[in-house]
């Protein structure tokens, strides 16, 4: 037995190598032009396109948690009727709560305000106008 005689028990297939010329011609078995006959192509998931279309960075992320305080002045509040002012006589004037008293107008008559948030220089007209702040 020599070298040149040895042959292995089974036989070899042979593999089909794509894209080296030879035999295949041309084109080599990835048909003409086009994304998939382009040497080093690389096709993106359909996902990742779905991801890069969407928008970004748009809309409101931090919708405030409470919502906006109106302003009423103290001239609103001067014209008012009633005595004692709170929520249920804010919304009976037709004004929407959250509110918040402001203003820097001299006032008339005495009122007692409670319930509702005010500003520090509109509390002390109220004070000194006989009236009161709870």
């Amino acid at each position: 037995m020599r070298l040149n005689e040895l042959k292995p028990k089974t036989n070899r297939d042979k593999i089909k190598r794509i894209g080296r010329g030879g035999k295949r011609g041309t084109y080599s078995g990835r048909g003409q032009k086009g994304q998939k006959a382009r040497a080093g192509r690389n096709i993106r998931p359909g996902l990742r396109d779905i991801i890069i279309r969407t928008p970004k960075l748009r809309g409101f992320k931090n919708k405030p948690k409470s919502l906006k305080m109106i302003a009423v002045s103290l001239s609103k509040i001067d014209k008012m009727s009633e005595q004692e002012i709170n929520v249920e006589v804010l919304k009976k004037y037709g004004i929407k709560y959250p509110v918040k008293i402001v203003g820097n107008e001299k006032m008339q008559s005495a009122k007692n305000i409670s319930g509702i948030k005010i500003s520090s220089s509109a509390k002390k007209i109220i004070e000194s106008a006989g009236g009161s702040v709870k």
